[in-house]
């Protein structure tokens, strides 16, 4: 048994930023501003779809008659594809340069963004987000990888803290854009809009993007590496989708959380066997490198799986439009656009430690400040607990990356980036399954209750069932030709029932995120970040 050593001293140990044979940057062709606004370009198809969709949610639901569990398939279907594919698609990136698995997954996401404007039906939207996700598994991780090579270590950061402003500046104009476009035209006109971003990002990046591989780029393909790392990922990741429909003690749940145990322990011994490994464990050596993948779980679960529930909070207990949906959660994403240059900025100066320590505080006293939200809390306070929470997530998001791609060699930069890809969307699916099911949990047990606390008539199981499925997202369950006193009084109870069940899941994310505070103290500034100095013009 032979195990893979990787040295992460420094870029003078063998991580050259490019193979001797490879074309130097002329012109426009390899800039890196340019190739800075270029990925931007495809990373913001990316993040203006995920805003999108939140705002997009209700009214999908409404009109393909989707059930709750199918509204969070639009979602968990996206993060299984990607959370399978990231580290795959990094490698892939590695093997054959990232400039072309960038512009393959640009040119895939918005055809299957074009594809879900045009269906129909609730499974095909989610198998279309699936497609998404398989292609945005390509995108994102050669996106970070071309900014790697071509920014050299002093300006790394405030590149990545500019890349994290045009995501939080896409995320801020999603909810406004697509309540807009949900409003007045309709939902499918939301996926709609990525195509013409996406014919942009293809066209920047065919003139500007310049392939950049490492000297000690893999060769060879783990075939077996693969097949494990995908079937446990997806084993893990389902059984936890599926455990609030199947039940967290129903043995199928736990089947599938064993077999993918068992293959993460299959593809760890794989690992030390195999040539050119897809992770070689030696990257984990890094207590920085771990400490970021993992800081970028818990704040995928506090911020993605409590956020999840906003949408309803705002659209269907406080009866907003879209878009006045959207320009509540400008508070966020506005806060993020401010933040994330700054947190390069600070990142630069001072480290990594103090920024993601205090942002990850700052997101856990936000979740908290948000688990105290009621049916009539003014938007003041709203905005208050959402601009905290956008302040937070802005030097973690710049600060995990810069961590985790910055202590990988150059010539892992693929796969650093699909780690930290892949961590942010695990931890997304995570915290959407798991809160989903505290929220449903709390909603079921708590509605019977409430519901004859309010004097009305007791439902049969099955109704009571039906429901709790409508109350879970925030809509009470009126029958048509019902006395409107008896519509308040289901209304209150469906409201102050979602309400428990939101506050209950934002004391758990802010819980995560407490842990999350202490990881954080664990990470350093990258080793490698170096390997790609002087690539290209400054």
């Amino acid at each position: 048994m032979t195990s893979q050593t990787i040295d992460t001293t420094g870029p003078g140990d063998g991580a050259s930023s490019a193979s001797p044979d490879q074309p130097p940057a002329t012109g426009l062709r390899g800039h890196p501003w340019l190739t800075l606004l270029t990925v931007a370009v495809g990373v913001m198809m990316v993040a203006l779809d995920g805003t999108i969709v939140a705002i997009a949610n209700p009214a999908i639901q409404a009109d393909l008659k989707a059930s709750f569990a199918d509204v969070q398939w639009i979602t968990n279907g996206y993060f299984l594809a990607l959370a399978v594919a990231l580290i795959t698609a990094g490698k892939l990136g590695d093997r054959f340069g990232h400039r072309q698995t960038f512009l393959i997954g640009v040119v895939g996401f918005a055809a299957a963004s074009g594809a879900i404007g045009l269906s129909n039906s609730i499974g095909a939207v989610v198998v279309f987000r699936v497609c998404q996700g398989l292609f945005g598994a390509l995108l994102m991780p050669a996106a970070l990888g071309l900014l790697r090579a071509t920014f050299p270590a002093e300006k790394l950061n405030m590149a990545i803290g500019i890349w994290g402003m045009v995501i939080g500046a896409s995320t801020a104009g999603g909810p406004i854009l697509g309540g807009v476009l949900v409003e007045h035209v309709n939902w499918q006109s939301v996926f709609f809009i990525n195509v013409p971003v996406g014919v942009l990002a293809l066209v920047l990046g065919v003139l500007i993007l310049l392939d950049h591989r490492a000297e000690n780029a893999p060769r060879s393909f783990d075939i077996l590496g693969i097949a494990l790392l995908s079937a446990a990922m997806f084993c893990l990741v389902w059984a936890l989708i599926k455990a609030p429909t199947w039940g967290w003690g129903d043995g199928l749940t736990w089947t599938f959380i064993a077999v993918s145990l068992v293959g993460f322990v299959l593809f760890a011994v794989w690992e030390t066997k195999v040539k050119e490994p897809l992770i070689p464990l030696a990257l984990f050596r890094s207590v920085a490198l771990s400490a970021g993948v993992v800081l970028m779980v818990l704040m995928a679960i506090a911020f993605m799986g409590g956020l999840f529930f906003v949408t309803f909070y705002l659209q269907n207990v406080h009866g907003m439009s879209p878009i006045d949906a959207g320009l509540h959660l400008l508070p966020l994403t506005g806060m993020m656009i401010v933040g994330s240059p700054l947190a390069g900025a600070m990142i630069t100066k001072l480290g990594p430690r103090i920024p993601l320590a205090g942002g990850m505080a700052s997101v856990a006293i936000a979740m908290f400040g948000m688990s105290t939200l009621e049916t009539d809390t003014g938007s003041a306070v709203m905005s208050l607990w959402f601009a905290l929470l956008g302040l937070g997530l802005a030097p973690v998001m710049v600060g995990a990356t810069e961590v985790i791609v910055g202590n990988a060699p150059m010539e892992l930069s693929g796969v650093a980036g699909g780690l930290q890809q892949a961590a942010m969307q695990i931890g997304g699916s995570l915290g959407t399954a798991v809160l989903g099911a505290v929220m449903a949990s709390k909603v079921d047990g708590d509605l019977a209750a409430n519901w004859k606390d309010a004097g009305l008539p007791a439902l049969p199981p099955a109704q009571l069932d039906q429901a709790s499925e409508a109350v879970q997202v925030g809509v009470a369950p009126v029958a048509k030709g019902t006395p409107e006193a008896i519509v308040a009084k289901i209304t209150d109870v469906a409201h102050d029932t979602f309400i428990s069940g939101m506050s209950l899941a934002s004391l758990v994310a802010a819980g995560v995120a407490v842990v999350a505070v202490f990881v954080a103290l664990l990470t350093k500034r990258g080793e490698n970040a170096e390997a790609g100095a002087g690539v290209g013009h400054i």
